[in-house]
């Protein structure tokens, strides 16, 4: 199996050989019979349209899919891959910024979360196969949504101060219909930032100590997105003790956990 590279052209054509028996109504003609997003909020819809950066286990582009395609079920139980990142965005007091989902979100929706989750898109600028393209490609995503979902200008929260940690490999369903299966870049930032909300993203916003965190898991009519628990059991508390000291042995790690 071959890689592509930035200048290379990533196709769904290419989804459909790998991938033969996925689902992929991909065009607005073929969506406005397609009873997979029937009912949805209409701005939903629309950024089903965007393009996933498509991914073999071991982070290769093999390809691009529209993120409706991605996020089927039928079609990550399939072996559908792709990339994301998770941002974790500090105060100067060292609280994390957390985000509650929107209603109108397709998956997992009304849900808390990290400070934005996401993913890079098929486009120049934010796809990579290499590992140092691929970690400068998420830096510009996280910046294009967390102004997007949360009105955080990109002056506030600059390239180079995103630091990346490693990569993680998941697969959670939503609900019968909807889920994740992707390789998600962890990025931590401290910045104190000015919030925007757009409220067709973000239902609510919070910042957290790690204590107040560890009480809020514990409230059981507090619902989380399946990344965020697995993050939180595993590693974001200890990253969190070495925020301001010792954060650099974690950081840029090569090896992907698998989850």
């Amino acid at each position: 199996m071959t890689t592509t590279t930035e200048t290379d052209v990533i196709t769904a054509e290419n989804i459909l050989r790998l991938f033969p028996d996925v689902n992929t109504s991909l065009t607005t003609t073929a969506r406005a019979n397609d009873n997979d997003l029937e009912g949805y909020d209409e701005e939903q819809v629309r950024l089903m349209d965007e393009v996933c950066i498509v991914l073999d286990e071991n982070d290769n582009p093999i390809g691009s899919a529209s993120k409706k395609v991605c996020h089927l079920m039928d079609n990550i139980d399939r072996g559908l891959l792709h990339r994301a990142f998770s941002v974790f965005l500090f105060d100067s007091e060292n609280r994390l910024l957390l985000q509650q989902r929107a209603d109108e979100k397709i998956t997992f929706p009304g849900m808390w979360t990290n400070t934005c989750c996401s993913h890079p898109l098929g486009i120049p600028g934010e796809t990579g196969a290499e590992i140092d393209a691929a970690v400068q490609g998420v830096r510009r995503a996280a910046q294009r949504k967390l102004n997007h979902e949360l009105g955080i200008k990109p002056a506030q929260v600059p390239l180079e101060k995103f630091d990346f940690l490693t990569r993680i490999h998941y697969k959670a369903p939503s609900d019968g219909k909807w889920g994740e299966h992707e390789i998600d870049y962890i990025l931590f930032i401290k910045a104190d930032v000015s919030l925007d909300v757009n409220p067709n993203e973000v239902k609510d916003t919070r910042y957290v100590n790690a204590e107040e965190l560890r009480a809020m898991f514990k409230n059981d009519k507090l619902a989380f997105t399946p990344w965020f628990k697995l993050i939180c059991k595993s590693m974001l508390f200890e990253w969190w003790e070495h925020l301001d000291e010792g954060l650099d042995r974690y950081k840029e790690q090569t090896q992907i956990i698998r989850m």
